[in-house]
Order: structure tokens, then sequence, then C-alpha cells
């Protein structure tokens, strides 16, 4: 059988390519698949402990069964998310476009609401002690979208907020851009505040985005936040 792997972020470089197509036998698992990739790309054994690996844009364990056609992503430790932004219910979409976080809040509330909670996360001027010239942010976009639609659904369940909009961007930022903005209304402020810095914190360990970051003298690939234990494969 014939499957098609994808490689993101720092894997990209260690692999030499931005995808594969390999043929498996017939009842191979992601197991074998990683085992192929350990001895085609001895550098990658070092990334293999705290790595994820979605098949179809669905996180999988390594022993899942693969088919003919399956798509394979091989996702190191994410760093938060092409399109236009395009509208869903709740609100959460990647772009590459620049975010206007205030009308999205505006579109967000209603007389209703009592509570409105808005974060951005946004490029700064300096990292690991060296000034920074610019990020660089890429995604699984397809896997992206629908885990921060995912993402989105659960906070408005599991906080009883009304209504929550999370966008992120990819692409080239500059200093001061956003890259990030979330939005929270709701009928009290406790809920609203709470389901943002859930999402924040959740987004950064669970939606398949890189960023690089370029310096003067160089560019190196942001250390992701671990994957949560149910997700890593090593």
């Amino acid at each position: 059988m014939q499957v098609r792997v994808l490689f993101f972020g720092m894997l990209r470089e260690v692999a030499g390519r931005a995808s594969d197509s390999l043929t498996l036998p017939e009842g191979a698992t992601l197991r074998d698949l990683l085992w192929h990739y350990e001895q085609q790309i001895p550098r990658l054994r070092q990334y293999l402990p705290s790595l994820a690996v979605s098949v179809n844009q669905e996180y999988a364990a390594a022993g899942t069964a693969l088919s003919d056609q399956d798509e394979v992503g091989l996702l190191p430790p994410v760093s938060g998310g092409a399109e236009t932004a395009e509208t869903v219910a709740p609100t959460a979409v990647i772009t590459r476009e620049p975010i206007d976080t205030e009308a999205l809040a505006h579109r967000l509330k209603r007389p209703e609401d009592g509570a409105v909670v808005v974060f951005e996360g946004m490029v700064r001027d300096n990292s690991r002690g060296r000034c920074t010239l610019y990020l660089d942010y890429e995604a699984y976009e397809e896997m992206a979208r629908k885990q921060l639609q995912a993402l989105a659904a659960e906070a408005i369940r599991r906080f009883a907020v009304r209504d929550v909009a999370l966008v992120h961007r990819l692409g080239r930022l500059q200093i001061g851009e956003t890259s990030v903005a979330i939005v929270v209304v709701s009928a009290h402020r406790g809920p609203a505040f709470e389901a943002c810095r859930w999402m924040i914190d959740r987004l950064k360990k669970t939606v398949p985005i890189w960023k690089k970051e370029y310096f003067a003298d160089g560019a190196v690939w942001a250390d992701g936040e671990p994957f949560p234990e149910d997700r890593v494969i090593g």
C-alpha cells in the first residue's frame, strides 16, 4: 500500500523534504512507518519521544493500522494558526491576513453579555536573549482548522460561555503584529476569563502550528510545549 507522509516544522529540515510517498506492506502500522524513517533519517530518533502523529488529520497512536492512501503527519511539539478567514460556528479560523481583534469582539457582543474577555498574542522584539527580526508561522492547515474549531466548541461547552472567537495567523509576521486572538463573551466575567485562559493554553499544546524565529545572525524553530501524554507516540 502507498501512504503520504508530511513533515512539519523542524522535521521538514531534518528530513530534507516536506512530504514523502512511502510504500508499506498490508497491515503496517504507524510504528512500522516510524521505524522506517528512524533507519532512513537517524537524526529523527532524537525527536521521537516528543512527537505526535496524525492519520488523515486526526491524532493517532503508534499502533494504529494504516490503509492505502492514508495521509500521515509527523508533528513536533506545536508553537502556537492558506486562506482568508472563513466563518464557522463558533468562529475558529486560520488566516494569512492581519487580525482585527476589535472588529472580532464587536461582532460577537450582544446585549445579554455582561463580560467580554480578549486575548492577543503578539510578536515581541526579543527571544532567547537576542533581537528578533520577524517570525514565520506555518501549520498543518486542514488539521489545524479542525482542531481550532473543536477547541472553540469545547470551550463553550466546558465553561458555559455564550460564544467565542479564535483566530490564528500564518505566514510572516512583523514585530508588534497579532499572531493569535481570542474573544470570549459571557453573562459573567469568571467563566469568560477561565475559558480564554484554557483556550490559549490548550492551543499551544494541541493545534499543529509552528513558528520559526529570525534573528540577525540566523533562525531557529521555536521550542514547542509538550503534547498531552495521550498524544505522544514516543
